[in-house]
């Protein structure tokens, strides 16, 4: 895909609009018109409501009642960063014979991660024949799929056939599943319950294709953070949880770009961060306010960003090469860049060291405070998938299905294995409860089928 569409990172919606003001609407897969004003840089947000939210990464309200030790509720894991619970022992030996503890059929395409919440797994896809869009339920115990919910029908434009119509990864609180899909020249958020159930739907934005779309939602406090840029002028948004209103909007450039919002503390605040057009964005995420707004980064951007407390890191692949970090206190400052190219998978901070899996698929290690280069070693393939870090071990999977763990250890390059599993991987697998939770694809009596597996210790 770019699987920025994977990227993997969900929460699709329709909305209508009224004196300029957006309401939220529940419908059963009906779009309402919308016209938005568009601006060359990112506009002034567009408070609709007051909500403070709460001033954290991942909302610990009493509304939200998933477990950061043994969920993985959203895109890059509970605490956003990539990073699995580190007092887990999932397989580091595994292939089509073993340790499966089962697998199951995945109907359509997709690059979505799966998220695991209690007892069920969510994740989308789409069938590009029928046009379809759906997010699916399993079973996380034994695989069984419990429910498939159609979302939309229609109204696909497909220009990268590397990319999917369900790239962006769910997001759920507890009570709530929270996806977005583009469809019909929108990008759409919808909020189903845990039985599949459609609560509502809100239109985040027109939406013109161009690679694909793959930004996933972020739950923080109250809201929904949701993020659509293109080419017609997109918008970043904070949806009320509940209803689907949207909060507060702001309106982005003209540019395609991929990347998903991502809450980071740093500079004694929370800040929503967001790369790519051209641009590193601080956004207060309780309000849209802007805080700081510097040029940087490059047009398009796939990755998530993290932070050391000082710096946000960024990378990008087009029209640049690059990995960066940018002071977070509003200054300016590019502490350093590289030319390295990091255009898909998102890279992993552990200790003061940045760990990646470019795309070309080299394993590389920097200093975060220097950009120092510490080593490189060649793993092979090339890499859509992000690297999950458990403890001090990166889980790293190629397009080809072979995953590479390797050390985090900034004083050599360790690599420590690889396993073979079916024949193309670009979503991020999920790492949780000593299970490995994988989306990959396969030849089924010479048709491409895509599995969701459960790998552990037998």
């Amino acid at each position: 895909m770019l699987q920025f569409i994977k990227n993997c990172r969900g929460a699709a919606v329709a909305i209508l609009i009224a004196a300029g003001i957006y309401a939220s609407t529940t419908v059963a897969g009906n779009h309402a018109d919308d016209s938005t004003s568009k601006s060359a840089r990112t506009g002034a947000p567009q408070a609709l409501s007051a909500d403070a939210g709460v001033p954290i990464r991942v909302s610990r309200e009493s509304s939200v009642t998933t477990d950061a030790k043994t969920d993985w509720p959203c895109w890059r894991g509970p605490h956003g960063n990539g990073h699995a619970p580190a007092d887990q022992t999932p397989p580091t030996k595994w292939s089509a014979k073993e340790n499966i503890l089962w697998k199951s059929k995945i109907p359509g395409r997709g690059h979505s991660s799966p998220i695991v919440v209690g007892n069920q797994i969510f994740l989308t896809s789409a069938d590009d024949k029928a046009q379809i869009q759906w997010v699916i339920c399993y079973d996380a115990t034994t695989g069984e799929q419990k429910w498939q919910k159609e979302i939309h029908k229609g109204g696909f434009e497909i220009k990268n056939a590397k990319a999917s119509m369900a790239s962006s990864t769910p997001a759920c609180d507890g009570k709530r599943i929270y996806v977005t899909f583009v469809n019909h020249h929108a990008a759409y958020t919808t909020a189903l319950d845990l039985n599949g159930a459609q609560l509502w739907q809100t239109k985040i934005t027109d939406y013109e294709e161009h690679q694909g779309y793959g930004s996933s939602p972020a739950i923080y406090g109250s809201l929904l953070l949701v993020s659509a840029d293109n080419k017609a002028g997109g918008a970043i948004a904070g949806l009320d949880r509940e209803s689907g209103k949207i909060v507060w909007r702001v309106d982005r450039p003209k540019k395609p770009n991929y990347a998903s919002p991502v809450v980071v503390h740093v500079a004694d605040k929370d800040q929503l961060i967001l790369i790519g057009c051209d641009l590193v964005t601080s956004l207060d995420p309780t309000s849209g306010k802007s805080i700081w707004e510097i040029d940087g980064a490059t047009t398009e951007c796939v990755t998530s960003t993290m932070t050391d407390g000082k710096s946000i890191f960024t990378s990008g692949g087009y029209p640049e090469n690059h990995v960066s970090a940018v002071s977070a206190d509003g200054s300016g400052k590019v502490v350093w860049k590289i030319n390295a190219r990091v255009y898909v998978p998102s890279m992993l901070l552990k200790d003061g060291y940045i760990y990646a899996a470019l795309d070309a698929g080299v394993a590389t290690c920097w200093d975060a405070a220097t950009g120092k280069e510490k080593w490189k070693g060649r793993l092979g393939g090339t890499f859509s998938s992000s690297p999950v870090l458990v403890g001090d071990v990166v889980y790293a999977t190629n397009e080809a299905g072979k995953t590479y763990l390797f050390k985090a250890d900034p004083a050599k390059f360790q690599l420590l294995g690889s396993n073979q599993l079916g024949d193309e991987v670009f979503a991020t697998p999920t790492i949780v409860r000593s299970h490995i939770y994988h989306r990959v694809a396969e030849r089924v009596d010479g048709e491409r089928q895509e599995m969701l597996y459960c790998i552990g210790e037998k």
